[in-house]
């Protein structure tokens, strides 16, 4: 059993930016200290191929972005400042995803202490997204005759609007989007299921949702699932707006792990979205994900 962690494509960002970079290095630590994946269990996410990046990404936008010639206005609605180590870093998130991928149809589970990158949509990046890595590694299965059908359930409590983007005319792939209806992007792009939650909604109602739209993946009959299970609808996030506690996370997992085990059909995951403030808030939920895991598959 192998999990993926792209080390060494840290990313430095100025003193003050807003998005908690140190989060993937916490999560790292903790995995470890607790004993929930071993040294040996992790494997360097490797770069995506330029092949594998264009079945998602318009080439203009790819190379205009890898060069730094991005205009200014497009690197702001990304979040990040352009740098070499920017390029590595989302081109190694990518790799990962095919990786984790190909690894979880082996094994049954894999992830990636990475990823989730929803809000990149073909010709543009958005929301600290740059590369869509579910996307990418989607394509990449499906083009390679591995697959036939994709789905993604996406639990971010922002609404996957570059995953829909990307697959809106591509039958082999099916996206869920469960996520906060104010919450960003506000100019939603619709995914082939969307569930919409009010601000505040906790765990009662929440899984209550997940529970009656849940069954339609299954139904898509996928091959293997790619799950995006972003912890920022934890009520401590700043980002989020929603009202979950650790437990309704754990129970969340559990929800969507153990259904898809039940049908035999492989995961990969990524962790997505995190903001809490402290962000310890948000890697004891990460963690809390992988601890759900190992217990079901036992690796």
């Amino acid at each position: 059993m192998r999990f993926y962690a792209p080390h060494r494509s840290s990313l430095t960002l100025p003193s003050g930016h807003r998005f908690p970079q140190d989060k993937y290095r916490m999560l790292h630590t903790l995995l470890l200290k607790d004993g929930i994946l071993q040294e040996a269990q992790l494997a360097e996410s490797l770069p995506a191929s330029d092949e594998s990046i264009l079945r998602a990404h318009a080439a203009d936008f790819v190379a205009q972005f890898e060069n730094g010639e991005l205009e200014e206005k497009a690197m702001k609605r990304i979040g990040f400042p352009w740098s070499r180590e920017l390029v590595r870093r989302v081109r190694a998130t990518a790799g990962g995803a095919i990786a984790a991928a190909e690894t979880a149809l082996e094994y049954g589970i894999s992830g990636q202490l990475a990823g989730g990158t929803h809000h990149a949509h073909p010709t543009f990046g958005s929301g600290y997204c740059v590369y869509n890595d579910q996307a990418v590694a989607a394509l990449h299965l499906l083009a390679a005759g591995i697959v036939e059908r994709v789905a993604i359930i996406d639990l971010d409590v922002h609404q996957g609007d570059g995953s829909a983007a990307i697959f809106a005319d591509n039958p082999s792939v099916f996206v869920f989007s469960m996520h906060g209806e104010k919450n960003f992007p506000f100019r939603k792009f619709p995914a082939d299921l969307d569930v919409a939650l009010p601000d505040g909604t906790g765990d009662k109602d929440y899984l209550r949702a997940l529970a009656d739209h849940l069954p339609a993946v299954f139904e898509f009959r996928p091959d293997l699932i790619l799950y995006q299970a972003g912890v920022d609808p934890l009520a401590e996030d700043k980002l989020g707006r929603l009202a979950l506690t650790y437990d309704g996370l754990i129970q969340r997992d559990q929800a969507v792990l153990n259904a898809c085990k039940g049908r035999g059909i492989p995961v990969s995951m990524a962790i997505g979205g995190g903001y809490a403030d402290p962000i310890e808030a948000s890697v004891t939920a990460y963690a809390n994900t992988y601890r759900v895991a190992k217990k079901l598959h036992r690796f």
